[in-house]
């Protein structure tokens, strides 16, 4: 007699929204940024996000696991993304109504046996000033970014290990500030402006550094939706004027051979990652 197949488990359709936590035991940084590169290969789906730092105790997982609860028994069918290493606060949080994605378990597991040690127990390992040196370079690299944001600077350009150019609102000043703060690069940022047209070369403040010169363009169309925000009904906003200024930095950028992407589908994560493999800043 033939049995009747296998029930299938039950997925959520696309479009399902889902409750989506990110729990640690330290400030949230890694378990969320994990959580959301896993997160956005489900285009289809629609996320609950919440982030949950410093959970370091049995009695502040029961917290959350309260919460998590909550969202469960309002149909959101919560996924949790966790990297607490307290094996007291994990076994609470194990016990919610949820899906839940150690991020750090097996992994630690593994590279326990492969080194022949035990991990550290102690927390936030990650986020700590151990490296002492890596962290003050960050800072110096915000301050100089800072000072040297859209041109205000001259001072020590000789010492930027990047600097962007672009017409204005292309994306400038968040990526420099992501390269300083995550990777400590020395990076200046320059507007583009109708004071550098007509040229045959770069701006004479940075032509002296254009082998560390990396362009960014968009597209008009967002440029000026961009630029609408700052300025409504502006010259400065029109779609002729962004057009014509972003033919000329594009003119430019092609004459002096410095390289450039355009920026209007790219994360400024991106962008970086672009900006340090073309440079070659990648250690």
């Amino acid at each position: 007699m033939l049995s009747d197949p296998p029930t299938p488990p039950l997925v959520a359709a696309p479009g399902t929204t889902r409750a989506a936590y990110f729990v640690s035991d330290s400030t949230g940084i890694t378990a969320e940024t994990l959580g959301r590169a896993l997160l956005s290969n489900f285009p289809g789906f629609t996320f609950q996000r919440h982030t949950i730092p410093f959970v370091d105790t049995p009695t502040g997982a029961a917290h959350v696991v309260a919460d998590i609860t909550a969202a469960a028994e309002a149909g959101l069918q919560p996924i949790v993304f966790t990297t607490t290493k307290d094996a007291a606060v994990s076994a609470v949080l194990a016990a919610a109504p949820a899906t839940r994605i150690d991020l750090l378990g097996g992994h630690l597991t593994e590279l326990e046996q492969t080194l022949g040690t035990t991990a550290s127990e102690q927390l936030g390992q990650f986020h700590t000033l151990a490296d002492t040196e890596h962290y003050f370079a960050r800072m110096r690299a915000v301050e100089y970014a800072i000072e040297h944001d859209d041109g205000q600077s001259a001072r020590a350009l000789d010492l930027a290990d990047v600097i962007i150019i672009a017409p204005s609102r292309c994306g400038k000043t968040p990526t420099t500030m992501y390269l300083a703060l995550q990777y400590g690069l020395l990076v200046a940022n320059y507007p583009l402006t109708d004071d550098d047209f007509p040229t045959d070369g770069l701006p004479s403040l940075v032509q002296p550094y254009a082998a560390r010169c990396f362009g960014l363009t968009t597209t008009p169309l967002r440029l000026s939706q961009v630029r609408h925000e700052r300025r409504p009904n502006s010259t400065y906003a029109s779609l002729a004027q962004c057009t014509l200024e972003l033919r000329r930095a594009e003119d430019l950028y092609r004459r002096t051979r410095v390289p450039f992407l355009n920026s209007s589908t790219k994360s400024v994560e991106e962008m970086s990652a672009v900006i340090l493999q073309t440079l070659k800043l990648r250690s």
